[in-house]
């Protein structure tokens, strides 16, 4: 395959940066979009270039790092899949591939198409954990029965792995899809409902204080979602504030 990629350059946070053409040859279409990442940046270090900066780690859709904006959709055309899943043959020989960095004010730019998602861990650490008692007196967890149904969904939820679709997708840079998964996972759970209260007032004012946008219930980021995290959890993360707002 023979395509034209147009990629975003960006020196460090504070460059301006732009679009750069980069014509390329001899992609497999059974290549990964990574994979080809990686033969443009060998091509570019032999001319002695520099390579072109993105974020990668496990490779099999689990760590939600390879977040990149494909010809305007976040990790490419293809659904279900991460940007390190996604395979070139998604596209056709000869075309034209925009590949930018997911855009938001709490996701700033490193570098190239890399930004610094560590606004999503703020978020986490305001009150996405269960304390637990490690004195040696803990009860086992498998002691507690669960209803089967609960327990499906604690597991839909958690199954979010925090690579930012959603508010790059979102026409407001919303990260309600993240926080409810995150909040939903523990509301769900008997285990969770110890900090319940504490965990959606502080974790809503966290990413708040980010500077994340509002949810207006479009279902763009639901449709983006590589692991297809739905809009109920929204809803379940509004009670769980609403009531927590209540009881106050």
């Amino acid at each position: 395959m023979k395509l034209t990629l147009k990629i975003w350059r960006q020196k460090n946070a504070q460059d301006k940066g732009g679009i750069v053409d980069y014509p390329i040859d001899g992609i497999e279409p059974d290549m990964s979009f990574l994979e080809m990442l990686d033969v443009l940046n060998e091509q570019l270090i032999n001319k002695g270039e520099e390579p072109v900066a993105f974020d990668h780690d496990c490779r099999e859709g689990i760590c939600g790092m390879c977040s990149l904006f494909i010809n305007g959709e976040a990790h490419g055309p293809d659904r279900g899949v991460t940007t390190c899943q996604l395979h070139m043959r998604m596209f056709k020989d000869g075309d034209t591939i925009f590949i930018e960095p997911f855009r938001a004010k709490a996701f700033p730019v490193i570098k190239d198409l890399v930004v610094d998602r560590s606004s999503f861990d703020r978020i986490q650490h305001a009150g996405g954990f269960i304390s637990v008692n490690t004195s040696g007196n803990t009860i086992d967890a498998n002691t507690i029965p669960i209803n089967k149904h609960d327990a499906d969904k604690s597991f839909d939820a958690a199954a979010c792995i925090g690579c930012g679709a959603c508010v790059a997708t979102c026409k407001n840079s919303s990260a309600m899809l993240f926080v409810a998964a995150k909040v939903s996972q523990y509301a769900l759970l008997p285990q969770g409902k110890i900090e319940a209260v504490d965990r959606v007032l502080n974790m809503v004012h966290q990413m708040d204080h980010e500077g994340f946008g509002n949810c207006t219930n479009t279902g763009a980021c639901e449709v983006e979602c590589p692991k297809g995290i739905s809009l109920e959890n929204i809803a379940r993360m509004n009670r769980e504030y609403l009531s927590a707002s209540l009881q106050g």
